[in-house]
């Protein structure tokens, strides 16, 4: 279809392609970033209430990225087929953030980006029901995980790990149980050296 171009002096939730086609999208900014971006026919968790308000305002798409990328949970096209789509080129690892400090994060490369896409996308998915079955005790055991995988261009794709949930990998249009190869090569790869 081409590139989709906001027209200036139009409305900027519509988006026109060069052969005259459109793509109509709704979100709203909220203070929680809790709305679902929507084109009528498919919704995403992926938050851009603020991208379409500046976007009105200026008559032109810019995304701003956000201050602390382990606060947000992006999405990227292809999610709803692969838990990781595409080929990555980093990972970014989040683990849980407290009131006064921000989530400890570890950053790895290609290499291991790829290994670690593979292996999540060689889990049996389902469409997500975006629920947390099990422990949540709050123990040692109970890791929250927040996987930010990184391309050339484009928004990276993020999948959120939950130890104690089952299921306990989702990107917010797939889930899938994880197996005890995914639960280690995560763990592994969130503890620094």
């Amino acid at each position: 279809m081409g590139i989709p171009l906001l027209q200036e002096g139009e409305d900027v939730n519509r988006f026109a392609y060069p052969r005259g086609e459109a793509l109509w999208v709704g979100s709203a900014e909220e203070v929680n970033s809790c709305v679902t971006t929507t084109n009528g026919t498919v919704g995403s968790r992926s938050y851009v209430g603020r991208d379409i308000t500046a976007a009105y305002r200026t008559g032109t798409w810019s995304p701003t990225p956000p201050d602390d990328p382990c606060r947000g949970f992006p999405g990227r096209r292809g999610q709803n087929e692969r838990m990781v789509p595409g080929e990555p080129v980093s990972v970014l690892i989040c683990g849980r953030a407290t009131y006064d400090r921000p989530s400890p994060r570890l950053e790895h490369g290609g290499p291991t980006a790829a290994a670690l896409a593979a292996t999540l996308n060689s889990l049996d998915t389902l469409p997500s029901e975006n629920v947390c079955r099990g422990g949540g005790g709050g123990g040692a055991q109970d890791d929250t995980l927040l996987l930010l995988f990184g391309y050339p261009e484009g928004p990276p794709a993020a999948v959120r790990v939950l130890t104690a949930c089952d299921p306990g990998v989702n990107n917010g249009l797939l889930q899938a149980n994880l197996n005890a190869n995914a639960r280690d090569q995560v763990k592994r790869l969130a503890s620094p050296a």
